[in-house]
C-alpha cells in the first residue's frame, strides 16, 4: 500500500484543523487535514440550531491572521460564521481530505514518524499517512454525549440530543423537557418556547447568566483591570438585570464567572431570553432527574414528576480521541484531554499536538493555532540552520 508522506497530518477540519493549517500554509509548511465528514466545521454545519449564534463579539472569535469582515454583525449568525470558516479555507488554500475516517494513529517505531491508517469513506479503500508531526484538531466535541438516566431506554416518547434539533417548528403544544442549562440548553429552551411548545429545563447546578453584550462588556474589562475586580462587576450587572432568581430555581455560584472560566473552563451561560421566560413561568425549572418512569413520566430528584413528550439533551459532548490515537499518552490523558492544563497543553513530546482542547472557545483555538505552527517552524528552521552552519 503506498504511504502518503508529508511533514504534518492534522485531523479534524473544525476551526481548530482549519487554524491550524492556515498558519502552516503562512509559513509555507506542508501539510493535509484529514476530516472524516464530507464538509468542514460540520458541527456548525449539519449538528446547530438554527438561531445559532456567536455568543462572544466577532473580535474575540475570529481565527489567525483573518478577521471576520466589517459588514459582520458584532455577534456572528450560524449561516455567516460558516460563510467566514469557508472564505478562510479559500484564502489559505488549505488543503482537506473529505471522508477520511483515521482508524489509528501510532509511533512507527522504525522511522519514528507518525503513522497514520486511514479508511476513504467515498472509495472503501484504505490509506497510510505518515508525518513528523501530528495535530490533533478532532476537538472536545467528537461525539455526543447523553448521560445514564435510570429508564431512559423503555422512554416512549422522542428523545434527542441537542445535537439534533433544528427548530422548534414540529413541537407546538407538546410538552418538552431539556437537559442541561448551559449555553445551548438555554436557549433551544427559549427557541422551543417561542414556537408554542410547553417547555421545562432541568437545572441541576448553579449557574451564572448574563446577556452577551454584558459579557461583552466583561472580556473589554479584562483587558485594563484584574479578574477578581471584573467578576464583582458581572455579577452586579447580573443581580441589576435579573433579580435574585432562587424562587425560580436559578442559583449564582459563589465564584466569579471569569475565575471559574479561567480554572476549570466553566462557561457562564449567555442568556437571549430564556431566564425572562423562566420568570414568567413559560420555561419551568426542574432539578436532575430521578428517573424515567412508564410511558412519558420523568421523575426528578425532589420528587416531582411529569409527563413529556420530547426530551432533548443538551448535556454536552465527548472526545473520541482514545478510539483512534493508540500513542496517546504522550500528551492526553484516560479522559482524551490534554494532560497540562492552560496554556502548556497544545505540545506533548515526539510530535504530537492539541488544537481546540483549552475549553476556551474560538479564541482558545486561534491561540492553539499559532503556538504550534510557531513551534513547528523553530524546529524546521533549526534544523536547516544546523545542516547549514
Amino acid at each position: 500500500m503506498q504511504i502518503i508522506e508529508v511533514p504534518v497530518v492534522i485531523v479534524g477540519a473544525g476551526p481548530a484543523g482549519i487554524a491550524t493549517a492556515g498558519c502552516l500554509n503562512k509559513l509555507r509548511i506542508s501539510n493535509i487535514v484529514l476530516e472524516r465528514d464530507d464538509c468542514p466545521a460540520s458541527l456548525w454545519r449539519k449538528r446547530a440550531y438554527d438561531r445559532l449564534k456567536l455568543h462572544l463579539g466577532k473580535e474575540f472569535c475570529s481565527l489567525p491572521h483573518y478577521p471576520f469582515p466589517s459588514d459582520f454583525p458584532k455577534f456572528v449568525p450560524r449561516i455567516d460564521f460558516l460563510r467566514y470558516i469557508d472564505s478562510y479555507i479559500a484564502h489559505f488554500s488549505i488543503a482537506i481530505n473529505y471522508n477520511c475516517s483515521v482508524d489509528s494513529a501510532f509511533i512507527d517505531q522504525s522511522s519514528g514518524k507518525w503513522r497514520l491508517l486511514v479508511t476513504n469513506n467515498s472509495s472503501g479503500a484504505s490509506e497510510i499517512y505518515e508525518a513528523e508531526f501530528l495535530v490533533v484538531a478532532s476537538g472536545e466535541n467528537s461525539e455526543e454525549y447523553i448521560p445514564n438516566i435510570k429508564g431512559l431506554e423503555s422512554y416512549q416518547g422522542e428523545s434527542m440530543h441537542c445535537s439534533k434539533y433544528l427548530n422548534g417548528r414540529e413541537m407546538y403544544k407538546k410538552n418538552v423537557l431539556v437537559v442541561g442549562c448551559g449555553n445551548s440548553g438555554m436557549e433551544i429552551a427559549y427557541d422551543l418556547s417561542i414556537w408554542g411548545a410547553y417547555t421545562s429545563i432541568v437545572v441541576r447546578s448553579q449557574v451564572h447568566y448574563f446577556t452577551k453584550e454584558m459579557v461583552y462588556a466583561g472580556m473589554l474589562m479584562l483587558k485594563h483591570f484584574m479578574v477578581e475586580k471584573v467578576d464583582k462587576m458581572m455579577i452586579l450587572m447580573s443581580k441589576l438585570k435579573y433579580g435574585n432568581m432562587f424562587k425560580y430555581g436559578l442559583t449564582r455560584p459563589k465564584e466569579g464567572p471569569f475565575a471559574l472560566k479561567i480554572k476549570g473552563g466553566t462557561t457562564p451561560t449567555i442568556d437571549v431570553g430564556c431566564v425572562e421566560k423562566i420568570k414568567k413561568g413559560k420555561v419551568k425549572v426542574y432539578p436532575g432527574i430521578s428517573s424515567i418512569k412508564e410511558g412519558k413520566i420523568v421523575k426528578f430528584v425532589d420528587g416531582q414528576h411529569a409527563h413529556f413528550d420530547v426530551i432533548i439533551f443538551a448535556t454536552g459532548y465527548k472526545t473520541n480521541v482514545l478510539k483512534w490515537l493508540k500513542d496517546y499518552r504522550n500528551l492526553f490523558n484516560e479522559n482524551g484531554m490534554p494532560k497540562p492544563s492552560y496554556p502548556n497543553h497544545w505540545k506533548g513530546e515526539h510530535g504530537i499536538y492539541s488544537a481546540g482542547f483549552s475549553k476556551r472557545g474560538l479564541e482558545g483555538i486561534s491561540f492553539d493555532a499559532m503556538k504550534i505552527a510557531n513551534d513547528i517552524n523553530f524546529i524546521l528552521t533549526s534544523r536547516v540552520n544546523q545542516i547549514t552552519f
